[in-house]
């Protein structure tokens, strides 16, 4: 029996390390890929930091790099840092938040458009992290700097012993905001540390805020019904579609969004999301 404590002390901390290995990784992509863009533009940067596969939205789910290369060189200046970054305890699968800065006319310009992003980051079969998604909201100056993320801050991986799936959990969090709301969905489902974020507006950090804000607003929602999640094991990720209805039931909204679970003490947990409304019919 003492030996097969032994045995799970070593592979549980073997596992939280390689967590942090990998999102060290993750940090060191992320800080190579603005390095780049930094270098050479915008457009190869992207172009070559997003996966095959990578998803942005323009406005709607589009392939990353078929669509930089659609676009001309641009002579605008984007800059960031990673704030948060997390990794599946097998490290196919990680996420990052970080703030951005962008301005349009280069790295001088002073008309600065402030924002946060999240990247979604799969393991390529050369080791190497590339994007699987990578999308972001603009808001106002913050009006103070947020720390850069720090090895050793990786929070600790959670051995899937269940098979439980996040696709499944999620099940009732989208019933439960339909019905009752997305400040009842979210008080059962979101993490004590998740990330809010919403145009507009500036990060919401924790559970208690995100709460906060989602009772501010006053609309329901409907989620399209099908939703296909990409999974590792402890760290899942899902994009889709959502409607929002004011109180008579009429559609105020559209838009994409994004959300990233994570296992936490047997349960899938919302770790980080963000909504992206459309731009407004003119017609």
């Amino acid at each position: 029996m003492k030996k097969c404590f032994v045995l799970l002390a070593f592979l549980l901390f073997v596992s939280r390390i390689s967590a942090q290995d990998n999102a060290q990784k993750i940090y060191d992509t992320e800080r190579a890929f603005e390095k780049m863009v930094a270098e050479k533009g915008i457009k190869p940067g992207f172009i070559e930091f997003l996966s095959p596969l990578g998803v942005i939205f323009r406005p709607g789910p589009v392939n990353g790099r078929e669509s930089w290369s659609s676009r001309p060189e641009s002579p605008a200046a984007l800059t960031w840092n990673p704030i948060k970054i997390e990794a599946s305890s097998n490290g196919a699968l990680g996420y990052s938040i970080g703030n951005s800065i962008f301005r349009p006319k280069g790295k001088d310009d002073t008309n600065q458009f402030y924002g946060h992003y999240i990247s979604v980051w799969t393991r390529q079969p050369n080791g190497e992290y590339r994007a699987a998604l990578d999308t972001g909201i603009g808001h106002e100056k913050p009006s103070k700097s947020e720390p850069d993320w720090k090895a050793g801050e990786a929070t600790k991986s959670e051995a899937n012993e269940n098979r439980l799936f996040a696709g499944d959990s999620s099940i009732s969090f989208y019933r439960l905001a339909e019905n009752r709301g997305l400040k009842e969905a979210y008080k059962r489902n979101a993490a004590d540390d998740i990330y809010l974020l919403r145009e507009g507006h500036l990060p919401f950090v924790g559970r208690d805020a995100a709460i906060d804000f989602l009772d501010s607003q006053k609309s329901s929602i409907k989620f399209v019904k099908r939703r296909s999640f990409i999974e590792a094991g402890d760290l899942a990720y899902v994009y889709s579609t959502y409607t929002m209805l004011d109180k008579n039931g009429v559609e105020k909204e559209k838009g994409n969004f994004i959300q990233v679970w994570k296992l936490r003490s047997g349960r899938w947990q919302i770790a980080a999301d963000l909504f992206l409304p459309l731009p407004a019919d003119k017609s």
